[in-house]
């Protein structure tokens, strides 16, 4: 059983600990699914995740509008992730996948949302291009007015859920000013004429990933999301909401290397008694316990402080989730150590765990900009005073 002390802290309510029971329980009864066929383990998770409702979180409820609940989120996350990663990739990118439809679309728009928060389709965030990752403002994809419409041209890559999803908020240059101030977002269907999945992408630990094309893909004026030029706005704030979200997989996938070592620490003999006696392997249980601690805390304040009201947590959510994944990737690799050659055994729980948490230092803002928007911010600050 995975502590779960840190629920008594003040960031949260009864009903984020009521989730967090109920949650937990569910796992324990469903998860992992088999993930042989990584699409379809998908498609099942997000069905099985809506058809029991823990997709609500996700997207705003349109007949009760209220902002998301960023802790609740967290939560989640963190549960998903403790079990199954996959459960959390099905679950977190329903989530990124409509944040710009809950927080800036139309009615119209949201009409999606119903689909999604029943997982009766499946969506994606279509960001990333081959030459700007980290660097949105370098967008080369374009949509240029023609008539009523707008033709989207170019090529999207590293996009989750890619070749399954239903739907796609799409990034592109509409070319109002330079740089960032010229971008704007687009709901785009994912059979829409001309829009093909040009290369699906295999990563260390599977999950639906693809390089998308857009040859003159033709969508309604209706389909852009907030105003011409509003893009990189809309694709921050998203991130806002979602990063510290990030650090709490990574925590999930932290707590449970640091469950599965101490099972490993109490059970395994060295020397002719337990490891756990071993002050060399105390260190290890002492430094895992700190670090995964210390990035509760950072990852509940900042989603706290966005429940609370904040306009951005910017600065919080990106420290949350650097620091979160980075100590994350280093609890893992101390719980290998610790299991010796079952660590690195394929299909052992903590081998997998090590696969899943390199690409959380690296999407949604990799480790080394997040050290730029935290200095940034600071200086910032400093100067204002």
């Amino acid at each position: 059983m995975s502590d779960r002390t840190f629920l008594s802290w003040p960031f949260f309510e009864p009903r984020h600990r009521e989730l967090a029971e109920r949650l937990d329980a569910w796992c324990a009864k469903n998860l992992p699914v088999a993930h042989d066929d990584v699409d379809a383990a998908c498609r099942e998770l997000v069905a099985m995740l809506g058809r029991d409702g823990w997709l609500k979180a996700t997207a705003v409820d349109t007949a009760n509008p209220a902002p998301l609940d960023v802790r609740s989120l967290c939560i989640t996350r963190e549960t998903l992730a403790r079990h199954d990663g996959l459960a959390d990739f099905a679950f977190a990118m329903q989530g990124l996948g409509t944040g710009a439809i809950s927080l800036f679309g139309t009615p119209e728009q949201q009409q999606w949302l119903a689909k999604t928060r029943a997982g009766k389709a499946i969506s994606a965030f279509a960001l990333s291009e081959p030459r700007s990752g980290s660097d949105v403002a370098a967008m080369d994809m374009s949509a240029t007015r023609d008539g009523s419409d707008y033709l989207l041209t170019g090529e999207k890559t590293w996009i989750s859920n890619g070749g399954i999803a239903d739907l796609y908020i799409v990034f592109a240059r509409t070319g109002e000013a330079p740089g960032a101030k010229g971008l704007s977002a687009f709901l785009v269907p994912a059979d829409s004429a001309g829009l093909t999945v040009a290369e699906r992408l295999e990563v260390i630990a599977p999950h639906p990933l693809a390089r998308l094309a857009f040859d003159k893909v033709r969508v309604p004026a209706s389909a852009l999301i907030g105003k011409p030029g509003e893009g990189f706005k809309i694709a921050m704030s998203v991130l806002d909401v979602f990063r510290s979200t990030v650090g709490a997989a990574a925590l999930g996938f932290a707590r449970r290397a640091l469950d599965e070592s101490l099972v490993r620490a109490s059970e395994r003999e060295l020397f002719g008694a337990p490891m756990a006696e071993l002050q060399m392997v105390q260190g290890h249980i002492a430094d895992m316990a700190l670090d995964i601690d210390a990035a509760a805390l950072l990852i509940y304040r900042a989603a706290w402080t966005k429940d609370s009201g904040a306009a951005r947590v910017t600065r919080e959510a990106a420290m949350a989730k650097l620091f979160a994944t980075d100590k994350a990737q280093e609890v893992i690799d101390r719980a290998v150590q610790l299991h010796g050659g079952d660590g690195v055994r394929k299909g052992h729980i903590v081998e997998s765990l090590y696969r899943e948490i390199r690409a959380l230092r690296i999407y949604e803002g990799a480790s080394d900009v997040q050290k730029v928007v935290i200095a940034r911010q600071a200086l910032s600050d400093f100067r204002s005073r």
